[in-house]
């Protein structure tokens, strides 16, 4: 009665303990974390609004709305949002146009425009820009952060454009500010070196104790240098934006601009953060929603572009976060502070935050996204994009690389391989096209069959995934033209296109084949024809394929086995064996049985052969499910007295005797969950498996020699293959994966 009871009561309580476990966990992870992010927020939030030439207040205002508004909103539970280092040369540019308050209604537009990005539910298409192309651009933008704040490390201050910074960074070097540089040089080695701090110190953010160093420096070092300026508290900062005073062309391209680059990067940002935990997915869409949320926010309060930022979002998830708590509270953090501690920001010197910027720039361009561009081909892309960026500006730099990565892939889509060369000293030709073989590509492809001779036997591997009618007919012009010059022309179709389907429609890519229908596909349906036109295929596609490793074997043969097998027709020993012509020396009866004291004359001869005179390396005795042969043994009488069956199939009783008896391997396949005529199966292997090691020759062979007697059984619905002994069962796979880990 009492277990009764107790069960509603159980599952009528939970809200309570609930809550009391959901508080202890934010508590214990969610609250440190968030301090942990406060930490790491605060410098980057004000070097980016320096960086973008903004009000300082500025950054503060978008980290506090980036870290409350997307953390209640957003799709991504652990990503934290506020100002980021992509978005800064888009915003000095804007300022520099517009003004300040103009830029500021920007942002809000750009917002308003994410927010029906994520309503469209258009989200996921963002992620289809090329990688390269957005690796390029953060690399970009970081190369501009860092020439425009190298000025600032040196004591001056940073000019419109790139090509302007390296320009005048020489007459920089000569009027060199000697603190503002020894504080800036002491930010870039802590941060550079922080990484091989203690564990215990790495806790503490390294941007946080590089510019608290930084800062702590300026007040003891000689000199003035120039410091952060606030004008009034944050909420002195807060004011409407202003509309812009005509180009609204001009205008409406920046919005898209920050709306897209925003876009793209948060939802980047999100895809690498959900690679770094375990827990809730994000939901794209309300992603943007959440982002364009805190962009409208932010412009109406005076604040930077708000986007996703990967540096904080890890932050986040390293220091232990398990709900999107952590960012709303860092959010709330970052407003403490600025409101009750402005006055300690003044204190901080602008080369402390330009040190930090150089390296938080010089890390944006990442050798591992140049490592991929070089091994992926897309160098170029990689290399244009950033020059493009720098010396441009961010838009056409990315429309540049969007257009030279778009040209490359149509290059590489639409191009094809063509050549021609003599086989050996054989005189015959062998004609190869490779790839999508369109009217694009008639010029090579008639330049390169004129180098064929006339009258040579020739033979056209066509390895492609797109034929068209132009093409096709090309080929089977030169053909004819060949053949009528006393010359042969063989093709062997390889790729996924076929020349007889080009004219049944539109040119369409071919559907891709697997080795068994290239090589095994059933003939199902080809009715009294089915061998001819098998042969027909054969000549067609592979006959070459297997040619060369036929010529080598034409005048003898070496087995590596003698391989004994059940007649029927599902098993093919080549496919399960993953072995080619000359490899097996294959022997096939009904029920692969081996008849004692040599009372079979054909099997005797196979064997005397293989073992004696070919010197086989491995004896192999191979059953199978659903054997007719071992389910007529288990019925008894269903075959009739006297038949050539039933008398082939006596050479079997001593296995149905010892299955009967309990033998240990049918005791295993009855473990592993087989049925009778498996078990049955896998006993008559072993009982074939003893006549073997009888039988004198093969006794003599492994003696002397080492020839390996072995079992296997193939279960045809699983298409997985047994090894079986003479008292056990084990998978194919765990030996395979022993002998591969020896070899290692």
């Amino acid at each position: 009665m009492s277990a009764t009871v107790e069960a509603p009561l159980r599952s009528s309580a939970p809200p309570g303990p609930l809550r009391s476990e959901r508080l202890r966990a934010l508590i214990r992870h969610d609250l440190p974390a968030s301090i942990v992010v406060f930490l790491v927020a605060l410098p980057l939030s004000l070097g980016i609004a320096v960086a973008s030439g903004a009000p300082i207040a500025a950054g503060l205002i978008a980290a506090v709305v980036g870290g409350i508004v997307v953390g209640v909103l957003g799709g991504a539970p652990l990503q934290v949002s506020g100002p980021a280092a992509g978005l800064t040369v888009v915003v000095a540019e804007s300022i520099t146009q517009f003004g300040w308050k103009t830029t500021c209604l920007i942002t809000v537009a750009a917002g308003l425009l994410q927010i029906v990005f994520g309503l469209s539910r258009v989200a996921r298409a963002a992620l289809a820009i090329a990688p390269v192309v957005v690796h390029a651009m953060l690399a970009g933008i970081g190369v501009t952060i860092a020439l425009q704040q190298v000025h600032v490390l040196l004591g001056g201050s940073s000019h419109s454009s790139a090509a302007e910074n390296i320009r005048e960074l020489p007459g920089q070097l000569l009027d060199l500010q000697g603190d503002d540089f020894a504080i800036g040089l002491v930010v870039i080695a802590i941060m550079l070196a922080w990484r091989w701090a203690p564990e215990r110190l790495r806790m503490i953010p390294g941007p946080l104790v590089a510019v608290v160093v930084g800062t702590l420096l300026s007040l003891v070092l000689p000199g003035d240098p120039a410091r952060l300026a606030i004008d009034g508290s944050l909420f002195d900062a807060i004011g409407l934006p202003n509309l812009p005073h005509g180009d609204w062309a001009t205008v409406a391209m920046m919005v898209l601009t920050i709306a897209l680059i925003a876009s793209v990067e948060s939802l980047l940002s999100a895809v690498a953060v959900d690679k770094m935990h375990t827990g809730s997915r994000t939901d794209f869409d309300r992603e943007l929603i959440g982002q364009g949320s805190a962009n409208v926010v932010s412009g109406l309060l005076g604040g930077l572009p708000v986007t996703g930022v990967i540096v904080r979002s890890a932050t986040n998830v390293r220091a232990g976060a398990r709900t999107r708590a952590s960012a709303i509270m860092h959010g709330v953090w970052l407003l403490v502070f600025s409101v009750a501690l402005v006055g300690l920001v003044e204190q901080i010197p602008k080369s402390a935050l330009a040190g930090l910027l150089i390296v938080v720039g010089v890390q944006l361009v990442k050798i591992g996204h140049i490592r991929l561009a070089r091994r992926t081909g897309d160098l170029a892309v990689y290399t244009v994009t950033i020059l493009a960026v720098v010396f441009t500006n961010l838009l056409e730099g990315v429309l540049i690389g969007l257009a030279l990565a778009f040209a490359l892939l149509l290059w590489r889509v639409v191009r094809v391989s063509v050549h021609a060369a003599p086989i050996g000293e054989t005189g015959r030709w062998l004609v190869g096209v490779d790839g999508t073989c369109t009217f694009l590509a008639l010029p090579k492809l008639s330049s390169t069959l004129a180098k064929v001779p006339a009258g040579t036997e020739v033979i056209v591997e066509l390895s492609v995934d797109f034929l068209d009618h132009a093409a096709c007919e090309a080929l089977q012009d030169w053909a004819r033209q060949h053949e009528s010059n006393g010359g042969t022309v063989e093709f062997a179709e390889m790729g996924t296109a076929r020349m007889a389907l080009v004219l049944d429609g539109p040119p369409r890519r071919g559907k891709a084949r697997g080795p068994l229908e290239e090589v095994l596909a059933p003939w199902r349906d080809r009715g009294a024809h089915a061998i001819t036109a098998g042969v027909a295929a054969y000549h067609r596609a592979h006959a070459h394929v297997v040619r060369p490793h036929l010529d080598e074997l034409r005048d003898g043969q070496d087995p590596d086995s003698l391989f004994l097998t059940c007649a029927d027709s599902r098993i093919v020993p080549n496919v399960i064996t993953h072995s080619g012509p000359g490899d097996l020396f294959t022997i096939r009866n009904v029920g692969n049985l081996v008849p004692a004291d040599g009372a079979d004359v054909s099997t005797e001869a196979a064997l005397e052969f293989a073992v004696g005179k070919l010197g086989v390396r491995s004896v192999v005795v191979c059953g199978h499910s659903g054997c007719g042969a071992m389910q007529a043994l288990l019925d008894g009488g269903a075959l009739p007295p006297g038949s050539g069956l039933s008398g082939w199939l006596a050479h079997a009783h001593p296995s149905l005797d010892r299955y009967r008896a309990g033998h240990p391997v049918a005791v295993a396949a009855a473990a592993a969950g087989y049925d009778e005529a498996a078990q049955l199966s896998m006993v008559n292997v072993a009982v074939q498996l003893e006549t073997l090691a009888a039988h004198p020759l093969v006794r003599s062979a492994v003696r002397d020699r080492g020839l390996v007697v072995s079992g296997m059984y193939f279960d045809i619905a699983t298409a997985r293959v047994l090894s079986v002994t003479t008292t056990a069962i084990a998978q194919i796979t765990d030996i395979d994966r022993v002998a591969l880990a020896g070899q290692d």
